[in-house]
């Protein structure tokens, strides 16, 4: 299951193209964080998608919180409460796996849920595996809210608790060994140590953070952390700002290329029905500058740590 509103739609298709390729027999729950993309994802009638709508699920305690956090904060809020609608929504299902809407699949997940499913254990959590010179974990914890597997029997323990937490307290900033929903995982391993495992092959979820760490060709998972659509030069043109960290050239070619190939459809499906793209950073004078000097060849170029691509 993941969640993200219409801004943030053609992340979501494109999550949405990957798993029709890879993931084998699955549903992808979708908590449409505003009636907007339940409207329009209710159009597209995509295969093996199940939406819930936010607006009928929040509770009072979530509603109380909203308008103290933002958009952002308020997704994160969210995030130990999505399994439980799921459960909610359906007896019948035994296990979810949150998964952000900015991941992507390059492989069939089989291999992970297979170790989980060995380890006897009730939750999964990965690991951020930082390379040494981006290690963020005293801030943003060590393990990353991207792909979290709970079953409802034996993980509920676990969620209720989170849930708990970022009921109480849920921001984007560091404060007292918090930071979002994310650092209350740290201390998982040892405070459910009989329910939690932690993904043991790190390799198989990578992200911009750890891509200079481990080559691309084991990962089944793809993290586009920090990726935004951003509005291009000429009118009704976009492009993409791939985020701050430095990529090994294959990644480049064979991991975002091919991401930007399911972003492309994404939008082709939005111009289709005329729906407005709306772009997810504002632009610099550096985005103004690049893409002046570099007009819109269908290529990468970099600037302070930043590249883009047409779409």
């Amino acid at each position: 299951m993941t969640l993200f509103d219409s801004l943030y739609l053609p992340q979501g298709l494109a999550l949405h193209r990957s798993m029709q390729r890879h993931a084998g027999d699955y549903t992808l729950w979708i908590l449409c964080m505003d009636d907007e993309v339940y409207v329009m994802l209710g159009h597209l009638n995509l295969a093996n998608v199940r939406l819930l709508p936010l607006s009928k699920l929040e509770t009072e305690e979530l509603i109380r919180v909203k308008s103290d956090r933002s958009k952002g904060e308020y997704c994160w809020t969210l995030t130990p409460f999505s399994p439980r609608f799921v459960f909610e929504a359906d007896p019948l299902v035994q296990r979810v796996t949150y998964l952000d809407a900015d991941l992507w699949f390059r492989k069939s997940p089989a291999p992970i849920f297979r170790e989980f499913e060995l380890s006897g254990k009730q939750v999964l959590i990965t690991d951020h595996a930082y390379a040494p010179e981006y290690d963020r974990s005293e801030t943003s914890g060590q393990y990353c809210v991207q792909f979290v597997v709970i079953n409802r029997s034996g993980g509920e323990l676990v969620r209720n608790w989170w849930q708990e937490r970022c009921l109480e307290w849920c921001y984007a900033r560091p404060e007292d060994g918090k930071f979002g929903d994310q650092k209350y995982l740290d201390d998982w391993p040892e405070r459910f140590s009989q329910y939690v495992h932690v993904l043991a092959d790190k390799e198989l979820m990578l992200a911009p953070w750890n891509a200079t760490r481990f080559p691309y060709s084991r990962g089944i998972c793809w993290h586009f952390h920090e990726l935004r659509i951003v509005r291009g030069w000429l009118a009704g043109r976009y492009a993409v700002d791939c985020g701050s960290y430095p990529l090994p050239k294959p990644v480049k070619r064979f991991i975002y290329q091919e991401y930007f190939k399911d972003l492309r459809a994404a939008l082709d499906t939005m111009r289709r029905f005329g729906w407005q793209i709306r772009t997810q950073r504002n632009r610099t004078l550096i985005d103004i500058a690049i893409e002046f000097f570099a007009g819109y060849w269908q290529q990468m170029w970099r600037i302070r740590a930043h590249w883009h691509q047409p779409l």
